[in-house]
């Protein structure tokens, strides 16, 4: 069951100095609080997680979530993976890189 929560935005600017010269640097990253509920036992180790990488537990939930919502591979890798699970050019072997990059840009 989905829940929709009335969030709030939150911007966050940061400016950076290099050197002498006042280089303003305005990164802007929207973020909505969310609440969920979840098992004791994974919130401590989550917390646990959090602590060992030295991180607060918000940040690493959220780079764990990014990492897992993102790890989809592009077109190009999804077709490598798709010659490579049907077996086609199973035994070629190249002699060097640039060998092996000719064929590459031929097949295109």
């Amino acid at each position: 069951m989905a829940v929709k929560l009335l969030c709030i935005t939150f911007a966050r600017t940061s400016n950076t100095m290099y050197n002498d010269n006042i280089t303003a640097m305005a990164t802007t990253t929207v973020r909505r609080p969310a609440s969920f509920r979840l098992r004791t036992d994974l919130l401590e180790r989550l917390k646990r997680n959090a602590m060992r990488e030295h991180r607060t537990l918000n940040n690493y939930v959220e780079s764990v979530l990014l990492d897992f919502v993102y790890d989809e591979p592009n077109e190009v890798t999804k077709a490598a993976i798709e010659e490579a699970q049907s077996g086609r050019n199973r035994n070629k072997v190249y002699s060097d890189v640039q060998e092996m990059i000719d064929d590459i840009l031929s097949e295109e």
